[in-house]
């Protein structure tokens, strides 16, 4: 069997240390160089010959993550890499998963043919915004599924009257994958926008009465919908409200919007660094989680045992 070497992308290194050690495998030696432009140009500092090649970088902003990831996987082919699986925690521009309105790009679908085109054999994430982007793929893709790392930890805290709630009508599948397990019920924030992160109005569907409710969605940006739903939920009597959240991607104001929210807490995955310390954040890690992946991928195993079933 072909040897397994692990690289990091320089925004995901701090991820990709934690994976590479609950692989049980160093990871591999790679340096970025920088043009006094910005032009970047990645370098392995090994050989990857006949090598699978685990590539990790999440793509959230700059995009010069992105494009690194993209050269990373360009230099793994040219080295004659056996195989390229490119490890995306955190799948950037998946919200532009269709045209809404005319005249727009659908970004999803361009990130995954940029992947294909540069040469991935195989893409590894976890919790797309939308389960139909993986049908953009031409070649396989891993979806890893965030339930596995927060139900534990919500049935460690033992909530004594837990009911879940979706922060919109597009997150009920995910957030009904929460109440099954936990044979729980399940409430709707139904919110209608304006415009990109600013929300109208909002009603709740569903009673939550003296309930402890979790929260349920994929990413967290401004945490304008996450705090405005939070408001709504206390306001019809819920006893306490936190929210489960795989990608901090916590834009603009949303430190400021999360401490000064009625939530108790809101918990995350390191999918996406935090960009400073917050006492109402807990950040769990998706290591373990991505490093029984390869290990999976690598020994042609199947990944269904990472998940954890309703």
């Amino acid at each position: 069997m072909s040897k397994v070497k692990i690289f990091s992308g320089e925004s995901s290194l701090y991820l990709a240390e934690k994976i590479a050690k609950a692989y049980g495998k160093p990871l591999g030696e790679s340096t970025l160089q920088r043009f006094s432009d910005g032009e970047i140009s990645p370098y392995f500092g090994e050989s990857v010959r006949g090598a699978d090649v685990f590539l990790i970088q999440s793509t959230f902003p700059p995009t010069d993550n992105l494009l690194e990831l993209l050269l990373m996987i360009d230099a793994a082919k040219r080295a004659s890499a056996k195989y390229v699986t490119a490890v995306v925690p955190y799948f950037g521009y998946a919200r532009q998963d269709r045209k809404d309105k005319p005249r727009v790009s659908i970004a999803a679908k361009l990130m995954a043919n940029l992947l294909s085109a540069a040469g991935a054999d195989r893409i590894m994430t976890c919790d797309l915004h939308a389960d139909q982007i993986q049908g953009f793929f031409d070649i396989p893709l891993d979806h890893l599924d965030g339930t596995s790392i927060f139900i534990p930890y919500l049935k460690s805290i033992q909530l004594p009257d837990l009911i879940f709630a979706s922060p919109d009508v597009g997150g009920v599948k995910r957030t009904r994958a929460f109440a099954k397990f936990f044979n729980a019920e399940l409430v709707v924030c139904d919110k209608h926008r304006q415009r990109a992160n600013e929300v109208a109005s909002m009603r709740l569907i569903g009673d939550v009465e003296g309930k402890d409710v979790v929260m349920v969605d994929d990413l967290i940006d401004t945490g304008g919908t996450m705090c405005k739903a939070a408001a709504l939920l206390k306001e019809k009597g819920a006893n306490s409200v936190r929210a489960v959240v795989t990608h901090p991607v916590l834009s603009g104001n949303a430190y400021e919007n999360i401490e000064n929210s009625v939530l108790e807490e809101l918990v995350v995955t390191d999918t996406i660094p935090l960009n400073r310390e917050s006492s109402k954040i807990k950040v769990l890690t998706v290591a373990d989680l991505f490093a029984g992946a390869i290990r999976a991928i690598h020994e042609h195993g199947s990944i269904s045992a990472l998940f954890i079933q309703s």
